[in-house]
């Protein structure tokens, strides 16, 4: 599991698509919950229902 974190925040490193002033917010919080188990399925949910939102979105612009 920790695995996959590392690579969201990879993810969120190269995206354009978050405010550059944002990303290092995000990557905090991401990487203290990354300490907490309990947090880490606090994390893969919040970042589930973000995608099931969005997935469309880039499934419409074919990036998916």
């Amino acid at each position: 599991m920790k695995e996959k974190i590392e690579k969201v925040i990879k993810k969120i490193e190269e995206s354009d698509k978050i405010d550059a002033d944002k990303k290092p917010l995000i990557i905090e919080k991401i990487k203290e919950w990354k300490e907490e188990d309990d947090a880490i399925s606090e994390v893969i949910l919040k970042l589930e229902n973000w995608w099931m939102e969005v997935e469309p979105i880039f499934a419409e612009m074919g990036l998916v």
